[in-house]
C-alpha cells in the first residue's frame, strides 16, 4: 500500500522535532520547560506523561497548565483505552499543546500495572485502535514513543511490524527508544542503562520506512553526538537525562548548530532571564526549590558549578528565599570564574 501524504510533512513541529528534550517523569515539569526554553528557542519540549484516567477520570486538568513561551512544547500521555486517550487528546489540543504523544515505552511497574506503557508494544492492534482514535479527536499531530521491543521479543521482527501496523492508521511520527526493555527483572533505571542499544537498527528503520518521521533517543548526551544521526538521515534526535543534568551543553548551541538560526544566550544570561519567572512563581504562592531545582545543573563542569549547586541546594530552605539567592549563586559563579581566569 502506498503511503498517503502526510498533512504534518511541512508544518514548524516537524522542524522543530529535529531536536527534542524527552518526557521525564519528575523531570520535565512546566518550571523545567520554561528554563529551558530560555536556553533554546527551537528545540521541542514535552512534558512528564500524563495519564489519560488523571485527565478524564481524574479531573487532574492542572497537569496540564504550561506558559505560553514555552511553545513548542507536546503533550504526553499514558493510557490504553482509545477512547480514553481520545478524551485526554481533546483535552490537551484544547489546551493548546502542539502535539499529542502516547507513551509506549515507559517499563515500570505503576505504568504495566495500567496496561501502557512499554508493555503495550507486545499489542500493537490496540495501539493503532489508541493513535487512531486520538487522531480523529484533534487536529494536532499524534506521535508515539516506543522501545524496540520488549522482553524476549526479537526487535528485527517486531519493530518493523509495530511501525507497520500503527503507521496504517495515519501516524508517521515516532520516536525509537534504541533499546528494548525488559519488564522483569530490572527496575525503570536500569532500562535507562543496560539494555544494549541499537542505533543501527534505528537507521534500518528509516530506510525500511521513508516516509516515516523517526527520531532516535537513548544514550545520546551532546550536539557532537547527535549530529551524526541528523547526517545519516534520521528526522530527529531526542535527548533525556544529558539535557536535565548539563542543559547548557545540550540547549545553548542547539539553535545554531541544530536549526541554523541566530539565537543564542548565555547561562547567565538565563539565570537573569528566570528571574522575573521566580518572581511570579513566588508571588503566586509557589516554593523557590520548585524552580532552582531543574537549574543545578546550568554550570556543569564549568567553574563555580559546585558553589552553584551548594549555594542554591542549602538556601532555598532558609525562610524568605528568593531571586536574591539565585543572584548570589550566580555571583559566586562569576566569581570563580574570574578566579580561574586569573591563575
Amino acid at each position: 500500500m502506498e503511503p498517503t501524504a502526510d498533512p504534518f510533512d511541512t508544518t514548524p513541529i516537524r522542524t522543530a522535532a529535529r531536536l527534542s528534550v524527552a518526557p521525564m517523569m519528575d523531570w520535565t515539569d512546566r518550571h523545567c520547560r520554561y528554563f529551558h526554553r530560555l536556553l533554546s528557542r527551537e528545540a521541542l519540549l514535552y512534558t512528564e506523561m500524563v495519564t489519560a484516567p488523571a485527565l478524564v477520570r481524574g479531573g487532574a486538568v492542572h497537569l496540564l497548565d504550561y506558559d505560553a513561551a514555552e511553545h513548542p512544547v507536546a503533550l504526553q500521555l499514558g493510557g490504553s483505552d482509545p477512547a480514553e486517550l481520545a478524551a485526554a487528546a481533546r483535552m490537551g489540543a484544547a489546551a493548546g499543546y502542539d502535539e499529542i504523544n502516547l507513551n509506549v515505552g515507559c517499563p515500570s511497574d505503576r505504568v504495566q500495572s495500567g496496561t501502557f506503557g512499554a508493555v503495550l508494544m507486545k499489542q500493537p492492534q490496540l495501539v493503532a485502535d489508541c493513535v487512531a482514535a486520538m487522531q480523529d479527536a484533534v487536529d494536532v499531530e499524534v506521535t508515539v514513543k516506543c522501545r524496540l521491543g520488549v522482553d524476549d521479543q526479537e526487535p528485527t521482527e517486531v519493530l518493523p511490524q509495530f511501525l507497520e501496523t500503527v503507521s496504517a492508521r495515519g501516524i508517521t511520527r515516532f520516536t525509537l527508544h534504541a533499546r528494548k526493555a525488559w519488564l522483569k527483572g530490572l527496575s525503570p533505571k536500569e532500562n535507562r542503562d543496560i539494555p544494549p542499544l541499537d542505533y543501527d537498527l534505528v537507521h534500518q528503520m528509516k530506510a525500511e520506512f521513508p516516509h516515516l518521521h523517526l527520531s532516535i533517543n537513548g544514550g545520546i548526551q551532546t550536539l557532537d553526538a547527535a549530529m551524526p544521526h541528523l547526517e545519516r538521515g534520521l528526522d530527529g534526535v531526542m535527548i533525556g537525562r544529558a539535557a536535565y543534568h548539563d542543559p547548557a551543553n545540550v540547549l545553548l548551541q542547539a539553535d545554531r548548530r541544530i536549526y541554523g538560526t541566530p539565537y543564542q544566550t548565555t547561562a547567565e544570561g538565563a539565570v537573569q532571564a528566570m528571574l522575573p519567572y521566580i518572581e511570579a512563581h513566588l508571588s503566586a504562592g509557589g516554593k523557590l526549590h520548585q524552580v532552582t531545582r531543574h537549574m543545578l545543573g546550568l554550570f556543569t563542569g564549568r567553574p563555580g558549578a559546585r558553589i552553584w549547586r551548594r549555594t542554591l541546594s542549602e538556601g532555598v530552605s532558609k525562610p524568605g528565599a528568593g531571586p536574591e539567592l539565585v543572584l548570589e549563586a550566580l555571583a559566586q559563579v562569576q566569581q570563580s570564574v574570574a578566579g580561574y581566569a586569573a591563575q
